[in-house]
């Protein structure tokens, strides 16, 4: 019912920037209920809470790691959603989804809770 489709990651050296999109494609997907989250994947680990946001209102969440370093945005009429990542690390390498669905505010962090899923992009961070 819902497609989303990331590009942008790459190869990179420590300290540099990327910028992840996300677009979504059907008519189905719900801009007032559902809200879009990035996750991401390193190898050997399980998937990790990187940042969301809610669709309708703009607000957004990010997992302590990455405040201050990313930044996700949403253009409305576009259907696209972005993850800015400045001053990249190392540990910041894996596989980056994003993932769309009708979340409670209190499960926005919660993989498990997201019915929609991109293929990823691999972010590389050379020290």
């Amino acid at each position: 019912q819902v497609k989303l489709v990331e590009s942008g990651g790459g190869l990179v050296q420590a300290g540099d920037s990327l910028r992840l999109s996300c677009e979504v494609f059907g008519r189905t997907f719900n801009r007032y209920r559902y809200t879009l989250g990035w996750f991401r994947q390193a190898p050997g680990t399980e998937r990790e809470f990187v940042a969301a946001i809610r669709w309708s209102s703009g607000a957004t969440e990010y997992a302590d790691l990455v405040k201050g370093r990313f930044t996700i945005s949403r253009d409305n009429a576009a259907l696209t959603a972005d993850l800015q990542m400045n001053n990249l690390k190392p540990e910041d390498t894996a596989i980056y989804y994003c993932a769309t669905g009708t979340i409670p505010d209190s499960t926005v962090i919660s993989s498990r809770e997201y019915t929609y899923w991109g293929q990823g992009t691999q972010v590389t961070v050379s020290s």
